[in-house]
């Protein structure tokens, strides 16, 4: 697993998921906040998971150019930063127009029933 990562399983939780993982979850409700579409999120995600990667080899002498590494640092940002996204949206919908959509989950809303 340490192969596929570039650095150990701990310095992985700790650096991509715990820090740049806020990092990405404050990115997607920020861009969300905004009335960006996702792809911003997708595209500064992938910038957060250079910077995990960078922070892993400064900091704890992983490998800086691990294309696995990064990989599964961008999956990880990327999967954190749209739920933010799409949390923020949703959210965001169901406020500003309370009569035309209502929240159907976490995830979705969809419009009201008027008839």
């Amino acid at each position: 697993m340490e192969e596929m990562l570039g650095t150990s399983v701990r310095v992985f939780v700790g650096v991509t998921v715990v820090i740049l993982g806020g990092a990405a979850f404050l990115t997607g409700q920020a861009i969300a906040g905004t009335w960006r579409p996702a792809w911003h999120t997708f595209v500064y995600c992938l910038l957060l998971a250079a910077t995990s990667r960078f922070f892993i080899y400064a900091l704890f002498e992983g490998e800086l150019l691990s294309l696995s590494g990064y990989l599964i640092d961008a999956l990880v940002l990327v999967a954190i930063g749209m739920f933010a996204h799409r949390v923020t949206h949703v959210r965001k919908m169901t406020a500003q127009y309370p009569w035309q959509y209502e929240r159907r989950g976490l995830l979705t809303y969809r419009e009201r029933n008027t008839a």
